[in-house]
């Protein structure tokens, strides 16, 4: 429309148009209907009418420039940004229960049917895929999914009880040789909002970009646990939860030769290994269930502020932030102490001022033993299969 003033942009993006510009803009377009028009008269009744009217156009303005940055995933709304995603297929991610990969062990020929129950005493897990105890007397590692929700450890070697009935004179025993996948809690829009920029980085099938983006839109699957590592020539592919079928599935689609697919470099009890079918040929997929590695920190801090009363509160905070932070490394990635600190400061800001810690120390264990910082860095390494997992009794936190 003739008047209206153009939307400008910045290296920043849209900007909004100053009010005194909407002002003579609407002026200017209301002289051109009716000459002779005087709107700035203070006190008058068109003037009160046309301020009023330039405060719409403010908020229309506003939404012009929000409308622009909405096309773009860094400042898209909720909304708009679910639209993105299923542009690329990439769909928000939903609440998953905790999973495990078991191995029975009992007469051979034996057929688990999916459903099938096995409990670690407390929790049941229901299998999902099926599979035959083998002439040597074993399965293949089947993949289970706790039957309910809730966020806790599942450590190796605890789903020890077959629960479906088992007929005489068949017999059958079950343990995960590993730790499962604790459960996730539904996607934050801000982990969305990383994934589809991540789609939109993607340029072409048999990068490790592509088969990132296929492996992430799977359910289940951690986004904190998918890790492409190159091995020489060969690709090993870490995947942490979501049903083995469709991680095949993904890795089949994303990678340009499966033949460039390597397992486990430490542990070959590591390795799923499952075989897809895309007609009319079978192929064998490998990929790695990641380690979990549980971690227990024991922070002390202290401040110079005398009578200071705010401690319990202090210690909420500190808690939170190291078990966030904890349960947030990528796997094969270290525990950088320098970023604990920076993120403990934050987190208790609001009560205790970074300039008043006198003390921040953490002592840290990794599958019960005590750990120390490599020399020279304030990084503590890990499994580079291996993830850090924090229970929620796992930090303790005390003034002293």
């Amino acid at each position: 429309m003739a008047g209206v003033p153009p939307l400008v942009f910045s290296s920043t993006g849209p900007v909004a148009t100053p009010p005194a510009t909407l002002q003579q803009a609407l002026l200017a377009l209301v002289a051109t209907l009716a000459p002779g028009y005087t709107g700035s008269l203070p006190g008058s009744l068109i003037e009160d009418i046309s301020s009023t009217d330039v405060g719409a156009l403010i908020t229309i303005d506003q939404a012009r420039v929000d409308a622009v940055n909405n096309v773009s995933p860094y400042a898209a709304n909720p909304f708009v940004l679910y639209q993105l995603g299923a542009m690329f297929g990439v769909p928000l991610g939903t609440s998953a229960n905790g999973n495990a990969y078991v191995v029975f062990t009992g007469s051979p020929g034996y057929v688990i049917p999916p459903g099938f129950l096995v409990s670690d005493g407390t929790n049941q897990y229901a299998i999902q895929d099926g599979g035959t105890v083998s002439s040597g007397g074993t399965t293949l590692p089947l993949y289970v999914v706790a039957t309910n929700p809730g966020i806790f450890a599942i450590p190796p070697n605890t789903i020890t009880t077959v629960v479906t009935s088992v007929p005489s004179p068949y017999t059958l025993t079950v343990t995960n040789t590993l730790a499962g996948v604790p459960a996730t809690a539904a996607e934050t829009i801000q982990a969305y909002r990383s994934r589809i920029l991540q789609a939109y980085q993607v340029s072409i099938q048999g990068t490790p970009a592509y088969l990132k983006t296929l492996l992430l839109q799977l359910p289940g699957v951690s986004p904190r646990l998918v890790s492409i590592v190159q091995q020489g020539a060969y690709w090993e592919v870490i995947v942490g939860g979501g049903d083995p079928y469709r991680i095949a599935g993904a890795i089949y689609a994303g990678v340009a030769q499966i033949g460039l697919l390597t397992g486990s470099q430490i542990n070959p009890e590591r390795n799923v290994v499952v075989s897809i079918f895309d007609s009319p040929d079978t192929y064998t997929i490998t990929f790695v269930n990641p380690a979990q590695q549980d971690v227990t920190v024991a922070v002390t801090w202290n401040t110079t502020l005398a009578n200071f009363t705010a401690g319990a509160t202090v210690d909420q905070y500190i808690i939170s932030a190291v078990s966030t932070y904890l349960n947030s490394i990528i796997v094969g990635q270290p525990i950088n102490l320098l970023v604990m600190t920076e993120q403990v400061q934050a987190a208790v800001a609001p009560v205790l001022a970074a300039a008043n810690l006198t003390t921040l120390e953490f002592a840290v264990t990794i599958g019960g033993d005590p750990v120390e910082p490599t020399a020279g860095t304030s990084i503590i390494p890990s499994d580079p299969e291996g993830y850090f997992f924090a229970s929620p009794t796992s930090v303790t936190s005390a003034q002293g």
